[in-house]
């Protein structure tokens, strides 16, 4: 890229970043068609789309910069003509709007854009515009008058300034030894520096923003306090303003990496949960204090602050969900022969609460099915299998028969099976019913989530189909699609139909009124198979697809207006497989996987800004073939589950539980937050006979409560405890004295008096004459080994103290001597026996219950007794001296 120039390189608003180069950019960007080196670059405080640059041909452009997918313009909107060499730096004034300064290697000038006119002439550099090639420091006003000039920088390189807190500077240079060096200045007094620092040497200028120093063309940021290694050299950084960073996550600061090849985010997190006020105070917003008019005949304002709450985005209670493998004896294992190539509208297997279904790849479509509740090995020999004579193309259960199993194939025919109770105990190889009607080849089968028996179909001749599998008959058939089906999926009341279709339309259906879609608009550009699923009561439709580049995108679209497009899409990943949508309308938690997948992706859903809340993701060791949701009944709402899923690997089937994390204690209450009341969805709501007739259904609800749990809502308030101190706490330096006087006052704490009684006072069952033999032997051993423990702790301690006592002296010279005789200071033996005057009765007083309080006996320790030992000493010889002191004669006492 273009670098040869000593301004920013790259720049942040927060919405987008630009930066300068000589090579083709990726395809989320956009080019503006400067004709000339472009030097430097800034974006408006107030106006995230307003850009201006400065360039080798002596102009400074301003740019009005669209959304990607708008039309950029041509031109710049306001084109300046300083005529004042190269430009090198442009600045926008940070509280005035429209006023811009511009520093060339002539001077400096500033304009009011909004006339097009340049309100000074040219000044020697300022310190508002980060200087370039200088060994001095000026600070100027809006009169060509030098306030103050100040020799900075030794090296004659070129270097940075910043304004930071206090009215202080921030610059960065070299040095006499090229090394790169940082200093603060105090702009009221530039006579010298307030600090600097030395940083390694190298080529490479420093960029400097908040206190963090950026190497250019070097491969780490470095921090006064610690480093961060980057992967690439850095050509330019930009900081995110404030407004812009995710505060959920405690995100303080956020810096763009610009490399050769890559613009890299690095993001500087605080590892705590939630928001936190004390980590963000307000900050500057996007309203100007003043004119540029008013600016320059003197007026100065601060620009209003604003808090980044406004802007903090909402986070989901299930943001920590967790899934988890549940236990190995659950699994169901030594499965072999699985079908691994079903097509991509099938979800690959299929379960409800009792069994599963799993395609194996046998001639002949065979499916097995096996028994949840009978989890284990399964034997080497064959299995019974239901036979459907051609290959399966979808298949699924019937949601109010668990012993009904619907099966489409590539012969166009759909076909009926009744599982027996207890299940397959020998080879199906005749239905209970064939439903014929289609032409060509079926993709997907869906049931009705009310009526029982009402199925519909879609397929290759472009149509879908209602049936009654009561009768067996075709009782609907939809038109309008213009090629292959990918997907539907049922409206939540059941009256409508929405299908995602290869010719990039998605489409709503009112089968009973009409047969042709009764609304369609956009959907994924991509096409390579998507999916569709109600969300948000009915109001949106969630699809899962690709965009023109085949990467996996999530869609949003209102259900009253398809034509207007998706509301919201959130990217993905790069895979082949299409993501499979499991939606859980208690909760609004979305769950996504596909076939060959070991990430799975967790939303909770919200029907307003910003729509996609994400949690966290389960990963699996190794790649499964997908995840198929059993009813809310099968969770276990004790453990705070709140869905179960059946996860089919290569040779395994296995239970995964979604829990959401709560605290211990309140487990023990029903968690009815997240727990409301569910639709029995497992129970028809009406025929499908009166379905077809007009009528609606509706599902009853339950409560998961058990009996014997209280809701949360209804159990005690606990009072609040703050889990972090403020952040002054952590960052307040303490005193020496501080520090000692805290650990005086912990060991006195730990010196009081301890009532509890000892374990083996409670001992019974010991013969007295034998008790009182091992007693004596105890006795004399004891006595011995705490001699021998007490004089070895007195002499440690003594060691110790005394060498502590030369360190720090004593007041008078017989003071000191007794200081370095005992090895103790005068007033560490006062605070050890919190003695405030020297008395030889409080003295003794406090010795004696100090020292029993202190009996190993009673959980104390020799050392703590040596201690007050040892004040003791040192409290009777002070009493001495005083003594001694008192009984001489003046003049002796003066020599």
């Amino acid at each position: 890229g273009s670098f040869s120039s000593q301004g920013k390189h790259m720049k942040s608003s927060c919405s987008l970043v630009a930066f300068n180069t000589d090579q083709a950019v990726c395809p989320n960007s956009l080019s503006l068609p400067v004709p000339d080196l472009v030097t430097d670059l800034d974006f408006s405080p107030f106006d995230d789309y307003l850009l201006a640059t400065c360039s080798a041909d002596e102009t400074v452009k301003l740019w009005r910069v669209c959304d990607l997918d708008q039309d950029q313009p041509s031109n710049a909107e306001v084109t300046l003509s300083a005529a004042d060499g190269r430009l090198e730096i442009v600045l926008f004034h940070p509280a005035a709007s429209g006023l811009l300064a511009v520093a060339s290697a002539r001077g400096v000038q500033v304009w009011d854009v909004t006339r097009d006119t340049a309100l000074t002439g040219k000044h020697t550099p300022s310190v508002f515009i980060p200087i370039t090639i200088t060994l001095y420091i000026r600070t100027i006003m809006c009169l060509s008058v030098s306030l103050q000039c100040v020799q900075g920088h030794q090296g004659n390189r070129d270097s940075r300034v910043l304004w930071v807190k206090d009215d202080n500077l921030l610059t960065t240079g070299f040095n006499q030894m090229r090394q790169q060096e940082v200093r603060l200045w105090d702009s009221r007094k530039l006579s010298s520096s307030l600090s600097s620092l030395s940083l390694a040497t190298s080529n490479a200028r420093c960029f400097s923003g908040s206190l963090f120093m950026f190497h250019e063309a070097d491969l780490s940021l470095s921090l006064s306090v610690s480093h961060c290694l980057t992967d690439v050299s850095t050509r330019g950084v930009a900081l995110v303003p404030k407004l812009a960073l995710d505060v959920s996550c405690c995100e303080v600061l956020r810096l763009m990496q610009l490399s050769d090849n890559f613009i890299v985010p690095i993001s500087y997190q605080v590892p705590r949960k939630d928001f936190h006020a004390d980590l963000y105070p307000d900050t500057v917003g996007h309203t100007p204090a003043v004119t540029a008019e008013d600016w320059w005949k003197g007026e100065n304002k601060q620009v209003v602050t604003s808090s980044v709450l406004v802007t903090a985005s909402p986070s989901s209670k299930f943001r920590h969900i967790q899934g988890a493998v549940l236990h190995r004896d659950t699994h169901i294992t030594n499965l072999r022969g699985l079908h691994l190539t079903t097509p991509g509208e099938c979800d690959g297997f299929c379960a409800n609460g009792q069994r599963v279904a799993v395609p194996l790849a046998i001639a002949g479509g065979q499916i097995a099915v096996f028994e949840l509740s009978q989890p284990g090995k399964l034997p080497d020999t064959a299995l019974p299998t239901i036979q459907n004579s051609v290959n399966v193309a979808d298949f699924c259960w019937d949601p109010f028969d668990t012993h009904k199993l619907v099966v489409a194939g590539d012969d166009a025919k759909i076909r009926v099976w009744q599982i027996p109770k207890g299940g397959l105990t020998e080879t199906l190889t005749e239905p209970e019913r064939v439903l014929r009607g289609h032409t060509e080849k079926i993709y997907s089968i869906k049931f009705h989530p009310h009526a029982s028996g009402l199925l519909a179909s879609s397929s290759y001749d472009l149509t879908v189909r209602l049936w009654n599998l009561e009768t067996g008959e075709e009782v609907k058939r939809l038109s309008g699609h213009q090629d292959q089906i990918f997907g539907m999926a049922w409206s939540p009341d059941g009256k409508l139909l929405a299908t995602v279709c290869k010719d990039g339309k998605v489409r709503l259906y009112d089968p009973r009124k009409s047969t042709l879609p009764i609304q369609e608009g956009p959907g994924p550009e991509g096409q390579r198979g998507a999916r569709v699923v109600w969300v948000c009561d009915g109001k949106y439709l969630l699809v899962s697809g690709f965009d023109s580049r085949s990467e996996r995108q999530l869609y949003l679209f209102s259900a009253e207006s398809l034509a207007s497009g998706s509301v919201v899409s959130a990217p993905a990943d790069v895979s082949p497989s299409t993501l499979i949508p499991f939606y859980d309308p208690d909760t609004s938690v979305l769950i996504l996987t596909g076939k060959g997948d070991t990430r799975v992706y967790i939303y909770e859903i919200v029907p307003e800004a910003p729509y996609f809340m994400e949690c966290s993701s389960f990963h699996s060791s190794e790649p499964h073939k997908g995840l198929c949701f059993l009813p809310k009944a099968e969770c276990n709402v004790r453990d705070v589950e709140v869905a179960r899923a059946i996860r089919l690997g290569k040779t395994t089937i296995e239970p995964v539980a979604f829990r959401v994390p709560r605290v211990k204690v309140r487990k023990e209450f029903f968690q009815d937050d997240v727990f409301p009341e569910t639709a029995v969805w497992w129970d028809a709501s009406l025929t499908a006979a009166a379905w077809l007739s007009g009528s609606n259904g509706q599902h009853r609800k339950i409560s998961l409560r058990p009996n014997d749990m209280t809701p949360v809502s209804e159990a005690p308030k606990e009072a609040p405890v703050r889990k972090y101190l403020p952040s002054s706490v952590y960052l307040e330096e303490k005193t020496d004295e501080q520090k000692k006087e805290e650990l005086l006052s912990a060991m006195v704490a730990k010196l009081g008096n301890r009532e509890d009684p000892l374990p083996q006072e409670s001992y019974e069952g010991v013969d007295e004459d034998e008790w009182a033999k091992y007693l004596a032997q105890i006795i004399v051993m004891g006595a011995q080994v705490v001699g021998r423990a007490f004089a070895r702790a007195l002499r440690q301690e003594f060691a110790a103290s005394q060498a502590a006592a030369e360190a720090r002296g004593g007041a008078g010279r017989q003071s000191a001597a007794a200081s370095s005789f005992t090895g103790m200071t005068l007033q560490e033996a006062q605070q050890i026996l919190n003695i405030s005057t020297l008395t030889p009765e409080e003295i003794q007083k406090n010795y004696e219950h100090l020292f029993k309080a202190n009996d190993k006996a009673v959980g104390g320790s020799f050392y703590l007794q040596s201690k007050v030992v040892r004040a003791k000493e040192r409290l009777d010889e002070e009493l001495s001296i005083q003594q001694q002191h008192q009984t001489k004669p003046p003049e002796q006492q003066q020599t």
